[in-house]
């Protein structure tokens, strides 16, 4: 047996990953803390604490995020609009500090030393996981086995993991056949790996139907309301909730994208965010109807800056927290509702209304006059145009179109 090491705590799941690594760090010294986030997937939690103690847990936390997941990671990322590499919603990005965020306060909690988690080592996650507890934490000690040569160079794939997992007794619910790897929240579903890793193969999503529905956003949504039935959902959690449900049975949201990892590399991953989608877009649309034009090219600037700080781990960072504020701010007068309707897997925006719009009926309407003199627009064209024609006048050496 190992010398006695500590206590670590292990963000557990309940799959084969975590599983055997519960299991080997025992076998290693350490006192194993099992916490295992409901963050809104389909999981048996209380079979889930049940396999924990009986592989050797001194103690299992099963802690309900949840909520806390709406209100303070994911609403923060429908303010700014966040999208990385212009499509993905940051499912996973988001989850992975709210999780590590309660890890490092278990930790705390039960003394110790260790904390630790069964990301890969070529992926984001070890990157997301270990920032936050290093942020929230200087002193804590991560233990990742999937960056220990004593760990994968004994389980080189998961046919070693399942070998091992037989000799002690490990219950898990995959097999060698298993065509992907799949992560759940309340947020997403994704899926990578496996027969993902070739981008030739061809992944056939749900069918789609139709639903509408109506959303009122006060900077972060507030209520959504069903216009067929006149369901209204209003608490944060409920209406995530309510709008994945409806969304996910019309193929909102789903994605397959091919994108830049922060260490390095490109991966294939397959995404579905439906409630996310959806006001994605009834976000983006209220927002253009109430912000200055200015204040909005600057906004997007610092939503795309706010993604890729998101996808690289840095949700703890200085940086992180002032482009929060700044954004926050910027949506003081983005307040109104929006009805749209879901059909085939897109979100349709039908209209929306603000006390605080910055449209002009009158005066952009063609029929009606307004406070706008068309004649003014000769002088600001002509303004224009100066620049154009100073470089007409002005061409580089060798004229217009030839190399100097």
């Amino acid at each position: 047996m190992a010398q006695p090491k500590g206590t670590v705590v292990l963000a557990y799941s309940g799959g084969l990953d975590t599983s055997c690594i519960l299991v080997w760090l025992k076998e290693q010294g350490y006192d194993v803390v099992a916490y295992l986030a409901n963050i809104g997937q389909k999981e048996d939690f209380e079979a889930a604490r049940k396999k924990a103690l009986a592989l050797g847990a001194k103690k299992v936390y099963i802690e309900d995020i949840s909520r806390e997941f709406v209100e303070e990671f994911i609403w923060p990322a429908v303010q700014a609009n966040a999208l990385y590499e212009d499509r993905y919603l940051l499912g996973t990005a988001l989850a992975r500090p709210c999780i590590a965020r309660k890890l490092v306060e278990i930790a705390q909690r039960e003394g110790a030393q260790y904390v630790a988690h069964g990301a890969t080592g070529k992926g984001n996650d070890q990157v997301r996981f270990e920032l936050t507890c290093y942020a929230l934490c200087p002193n804590i000690k991560v233990v990742a086995p999937w960056r220990l040569p004593e760990f994968y160079q004994r389980f080189p794939g998961r046919r070693e993991l399942m070998d091992y997992a037989k000799k002690h007794g490990i219950p898990v619910p995959v097999t060698p056949q298993t065509p992907w790897s799949m992560d759940e929240n309340l947020m997403h579903i994704s899926y990578e790996a496996g027969i993902l890793e070739n981008p030739k193969v061809i992944d056939h999503g749900r069918p789609a139907s139709m639903a509408a529905t109506g959303l009122r956003a006060s900077c972060v949504p507030v209520k959504v309301t069903n216009a067929g039935d006149g369901a209204t959902h209003c608490s944060a959690l409920e209406l995530f909730v309510y709008l994945n449900d409806i969304a996910g049975k019309h193929g909102v949201g789903r994605i397959d994208i091919v994108e830049n990892r922060f260490v390095g590399m490109k991966s294939r991953g397959i995404y579905e965010t439906p409630a996310g989608t959806i006001l994605y877009h009834a976000h983006l649309d209220i927002e253009a109807f109430t912000m200055d034009r200015e204040v909005r090219k600057i906004k997007q600037g610092l939503a795309l800056k706010f993604s890729e700080l998101v996808y690289n781990g840095f949700w703890h960072s200085p940086e992180c927290e002032f482009l929060q504020q700044c954004i926050g701010r910027s949506q003081e007068a983005v307040v109104g509702t929006v009805r749209l309707s879901v059909f085939k897997g897109q979100v349709y925006i039908l209209g929306r209304e603000s006390p605080r719009s910055l449209y002009n009926e009158e005066l952009v309407s063609m029929n009606v006059q307004g406070d706008y003199e068309p004649a003014d627009a000769t002088g600001f064209i002509n303004i224009n145009s100066l620049r154009s024609a100073g470089s007409r006048r002005n061409p580089p050496r060798g004229g217009v179109g030839k190399p100097p």
